[in-house]
This record gives C-alpha cells, sequence and structure tokens, in this order.
C-alpha cells in the first residue's frame, strides 16, 4: 500500500530530524534505520524547536500507521500487523506524554486566571534543552494581562488561587519532566530500535497477505481487491459507537450526573468519559481509512493527509470537539488529583474545586460541539 509506504518514509525523516536537532536528544546509533538514511547528517545545525516538531511527526506517523494496520489487517501478514501495532501504541504514548502534562498545566493555568481575575501564577517550566537554553539566557519576564477588581464572588477564589496554581505547576512539572526523560530513554532503548527497523523495511515493502498480494498485483483479467469495504467497515463501527452515545444528555446546557461524579473522593476515571474517548479513537481510524483511500502523500509541511478537496469539514469539527473533550477531561482529573493532596489549605483545595467544576463544564461544552457537528449534513471543501 502506498499510503503505508508514505507514512513509513515520514516517519524516518521525522527520525532523521530529530537526531539531527543535537546531542541533547540523541538516541545513539548503530541501527538498520541510521543504515537506511534516518540518521542525521554532519554539520547540521539544529534550528529552536527542531525537536519539538520531529517528535510530534514521529508520534503523528505511528498514529496513521498503527491505524492503518488495524483498519486493513485482512490484507496485511496477520503476525506481522499484530506485532508492530502494540509497539507503535507504546513508542507515540510514550512520545505525546511530556506534550500532554505542558498543555494540562497551561490549560489549567489559563482556568485559575479566568475564574480568579488573578495573575499570580508560576509560568510553566520549560525543560530538557529548553530549561538549560533558559538558564544561560536572559529573559525578559512577559507583560502581566490587564487585572480588574475582583467581584465578591470571587473573593475566597483568589485567596486560594495561587496556591493552587503552584501546587498544580509543582505536580505537573514534575510529571512532564519525568515524562521528557522516559522519551529520552524510550528512542535511546533496544525496543525504539527494533521499531525503526521495521519501518524503516515497511517504507520500501509492505509484508501482504494472499489477499493484499492479489490486490497489488491482480492477475489478469482480474479485478483488483477493493480496499473499500475495509474503510466502510471502519465508518460503520464509528458510527455504532456514536449511536450509543447519550447525545440527548450532551445536548442539554447542563448534565447535573456529570458534574455530581465529580464532587465524590472516588479517583476512579470519570464512567462517562470513556465511550467518548473510545468514540475519539474510532473517529480517527476513520479518517486515516479516508486518507488511504485518498492516497494521500506527506505534505510540504511534514503532515499528512487526503487533497483538500477530499476533506470533510464535519469530521474535522467533530474531532476538534473530541480533542477538547479529552483535554478537558483530563485537566479536571488533574485538578481533582491536586485537591487530594494531603494537608493543603482549605481555600486551595476551594479553588481547586472550583477549577475541576469548570473543567467538567469545558467537558459538557465540548459533547454538545460535537452533537451539534455530528449531526450535520458532510460538507467538503471546495
Amino acid at each position: 500500500m502506498g499510503y503505508l509506504r508514505a507514512q513509513a518514509t515520514e516517519f524516518l525523516r521525522a527520525l532523521r530530524r530529530h537526531r539531527e536537532s543535537g546531542p541533547g536528544t540523541g538516541t545513539g546509533t548503530g541501527t538498520a534505520a541510521g543504515a537506511n538514511g534516518a540518521l542525521g547528517e554532519p554539520g547540521r545545525a539544529a534550528q529552536p524547536g527542531d525537536d519539538v516538531d520531529a517528535a510530534r511527526a514521529l508520534r503523528r506517523a505511528a498514529r496513521r500507521i498503527s491505524g492503518t494496520l488495524h483498519t486493513f489487517q485482512p490484507l496485511l501478514d496477520a503476525g506481522w500487523a499484530e506485532e508492530m501495532r502494540p509497539e507503535l501504541a507504546w513508542l507515540s504514548g510514550t512520545l505525546a506524554l511530556e506534550h500532554a502534562y505542558a498543555s494540562r498545566l497551561e490549560r489549567l493555568l489559563q482556568a485559575l486566571h479566568r475564574l480568579s481575575g488573578s495573575t499570580a501564577f508560576p509560568a510553566p517550566r520549560p525543560v530538557g534543552r529548553a530549561a538549560t537554553a533558559t538558564a544561560t539566557t536572559t529573559s525578559v519576564p512577559p507583560a502581566a494581562p490587564p487585572t480588574h477588581p475582583a467581584s465578591a464572588n470571587r473573593g475566597n477564589l483568589t485567596v486560594g488561587a495561587a496556591k493552587a496554581g503552584a501546587l498544580l505547576d509543582r505536580q505537573l512539572t514534575l510529571a512532564r519532566t519525568r515524562a521528557h526523560s522516559t522519551a529520552l530513554q524510550a528512542l535511546g532503548s533496544s525496543r525504539f530500535h527494533a521499531v525503526a527497523d521495521k519501518v524503516a523495511l515497511l517504507a520500501s515493502e509492505v509484508p501482504l497477505s494472499s489477499a493484499g498480494r492479489r490486490s497489488a498485483t491482480p492477475a489478469p483479467g482480474a479485478a483488483p481487491v477493493d480496499l473499500r469495504p475495509l474503510a466502510t467497515a471502519a465508518r460503520e463501527r464509528l458510527t455504532d459507537a456514536v449511536a450509543a452515545l447519550p447525545l440527548v444528555t450532551a445536548g442539554s446546557p447542563y448534565n447535573a450526573e456529570a458534574l455530581v461524579h465529580g464532587l465524590s473522593p472516588d479517583p476512579a476515571p470519570h464512567p462517562q468519559d470513556t465511550p467518548w474517548h473510545q468514540v475519539r479513537l474510532l473517529l480517527r481510524l476513520h479518517r486515516y481509512a479516508l486518507e488511504a483511500l485518498a492516497g494521500a502523500d506527506p505534505r510540504t509541511d511534514g503532515t499528512a493527509g487526503p487533497p483538500d478537496d477530499s476533506v470533510d469539514v464535519r469530521l474535522l469539527a467533530a474531532g476538534e470537539a473530541l480533542d477538547r473533550h479529552r483535554d478537558a477531561s483530563e485537566a479536571a482529573a488533574a485538578a481533582a488529583q491536586a485537591a487530594r493532596t494531603p494537608r493543603i489549605a482549605p481555600a486551595t483545595a476551594y479553588a481547586l474545586g472550583v477549577l475541576h467544576a469548570d473543567q467538567r463544564h469545558e467537558v459538557e461544552a465540548a459533547r454538545y460541539a460535537f452533537q451539534h457537528s455530528w449531526r450535520k449534513e458532510p460538507i467538503r471543501l471546495p
């Protein structure tokens, strides 16, 4: 399949960019991926943000390869596909953690500022090479946004907001630092080298099943294997999962059942979130299947996707809503976890409780946005 080869090539290109970004994020040498051109060119000067962009491109390519293996598995060598998918999931998940913690901290601090009107919050701290660069340069603190006198209703919240922000900063920055170290260790591990080796081979040849080989080289007079039934099956799985969602509840402005659970001491994930997260994953698989059908090639900006005239605006809007849903639900869980810290001041716990409720309201808003966009007729970009 040309789509799989294109994504494998994009993976190797991102790996080379990551290794060119500097020794601080180097992952070692000696892999077959390096022998196939994944290693950097000596003497190239690293650009700011190269490692971050390259890691994002690695995650993107790994997700698309894994999703394509899942959807079109009957056309691929079964043993090879089953072995590759969990390894690609491990890689993309490991690389995503640092960015997830940084985004979560930024989201929570911005929400605290919006709710309390206070500017006394720590700025998210960089990690890795960015932290070293910050320590060796003279930085000018950013100008504080204009403040407004806190209303009487915000008085108690403002008292604990600064301490709540500092607590979240300590916890999430520590988690981010650990995720950064874990990602570096993963990229230098033999496990990652084995994945890179297999992706390098995938860029030249896709292991196919007997049905896949007939699709690639059909016999004279025989019709090639159609990819559309497998893509249709992915769409039907998504449609069934969406049909099982409580869209009527999501269409109301206030979901009391969702908010009551957040007041409980139970640290388990919110029971209403799981089916929504599953729909997000199925929507992603559906999008990747459409890209494979369209024969999409990586674009010049490093992204991959179908031609612009085949992009479904409804799917894009639905995907953005589900991304916001995931971000808000994870931020609410982080606020609840921080509120369970022993011996914190009542004002700090109160601020974290208000923050948790705010993020659960953001979850409901994202659900409403999803059901509003999903029920629209599909629209193609001109």
